[in-house]
């Protein structure tokens, strides 16, 4: 059985569904029937249009389902006559559910889960279990999600940037169960960047695969993460970060900068420095400059301090940081590097103690209170030196 031919076809044969009448829930159930229905039938006695097959099988369960339910009795004398099978055209729909899986009327996870589920092909059970969440809550998640989006049309213009947020926020999802989400979200990406003309659709495809490159050096053997000044870079995807490249540089040529465009700017820079002590910091505050300007966000100021504090020395680094809101996610751990960085580390320990407790998820949690410990330990050793003068 070829699941990423299923998971490729899910979302034109869910389209097809929706332009004969059925309402995205219901066409929705419909058509992850005809999925596992095709698993079950398809290893003995595979179709000679999938798609086609895929379409008739979740048609029938569509109306069947109709049918059954007295609650749509009217809507049932809307619906067609199932129509012969045959060939099913091959206009690629997938884009329209895009936009309508990232409709502003849904939360950020909300939306992520539903393009997960109707635009990616997976099942509830692989999406929970990406997220760590019990089954039953992310059907809820997707079955609200779905009713909110059952009476939106598809033939309305849709917002792309809503829809890079939402692949963005898969990407940044990463590994988590038994479907990796990163991979996921770069070949989602790859569809939509394929599908519209948007600069903005490839500065995200070239950030995620300039990240995605770096991967296999991020974590050590026993699972704790590695920083990027640390990382073996002989182990980076040099094929995945030449693509990535290429791809940001015919964006860029547009002269068309977003938040994208910027963000894959900084990563090709890393990747094109064969150490970490040859990394062009001057370039990369320059473009955190432009992703300030283009977004002001806080946090894009705080990943400017570091950049400030590798340029011009950590103690201006620090002058960048302090004019920062101290409770912004990560800014402990911040300043814990920086003070590390200018030789202070009474009070990098110390700082780094604190960040861990703030960690966001365990990884980081662990990293940190590595960090803080081996400071703690050069110091003791200090100490102990002093008394055996």
């Amino acid at each position: 059985m070829d699941e990423v031919l299923l998971r490729s076809l899910t979302p034109g044969v869910l389209t097809v569904l929706v332009r004969r009448g059925a309402d995205f829930a219901a066409a929705e159930d419909a058509v992850q029937e005809a999925l596992v229905e095709a698993v079950r039938v398809w290893p003995s006695d595979p179709p000679r249009d999938p798609k086609g097959w895929l379409v008739t099988v979740a048609w029938r369960r569509f109306l069947d389902a109709t049918r059954a339910d007295t609650a749509r009795r009217r809507r049932e004398d809307r619906v067609d006559e199932e129509p012969p099978p045959g060939p099913v055209p091959a206009a690629d729909d997938t884009l329209q559910l895009y936009f309508l899986c990232a409709h502003p009327s849904l939360t950020p996870s909300a939306a992520v889960a539903l393009t997960l589920r109707a635009v990616g092909g997976l099942t509830t059970r692989q999406i929970a279990r990406a997220y760590l969440v019990p089954e039953a809550t992310m059907a809820q998640r997707i079955s609200r999600a779905k009713r909110t989006v059952s009476g939106v049309r598809l033939d309305r213009p849709g917002d792309v940037a809503t829809v890079l947020r939402v692949l963005y926020l898969v990407f940044n999802e990463g590994y988590s169960g038994d479907v990796d989400l990163a991979a996921e979200a770069v070949r989602l990406t790859r569809q939509l960047a394929a599908a519209i003309d948007h600069p903005e659709a490839a500065g995200l495809l070239a950030l995620m695969l300039l990240h995605h490159a770096r991967r296999a050096a991020r974590t050590a053997p026993d699972g704790s993460l590695v920083p990027l000044a640390e990382q073996d870079r002989s182990r980076w995807d040099t094929r995945l970060i030449a693509e990535g490249v290429g791809i940001l540089q015919t964006a860029l040529a547009r002269d068309r900068l977003g938040e994208f465009q910027a963000q894959a700017a900084v990563a090709a820079l890393h990747a094109d420095a064969p150490t970490a002590g040859e990394t062009d910091w001057v370039q990369i505050v320059e473009w955190y400059d432009e992703l300030a300007r283009l977004t002001d966000s806080p946090v894009v100021r705080l990943n400017r301090a570091v950049a400030v504090g590798e340029a011009d020395g950590p103690r201006a680094g620090l002058a960048a940081l302090a004019e920062l809101d101290a409770a912004l996610p990560r800014h402990t751990a911040v300043a814990a590097y920086l003070h590390e960085r200018d030789g202070d580390r009474t009070t990098a320990a110390r700082l780094y103690a604190e960040a861990a407790r703030k960690a966001p998820n365990l990884a980081e949690r662990d990293h940190l209170t590595r960090r803080a410990a081996r400071l703690n330990a050069q110091l003791d050793a200090h100490l102990d030196a002093d008394r055996d003068k």
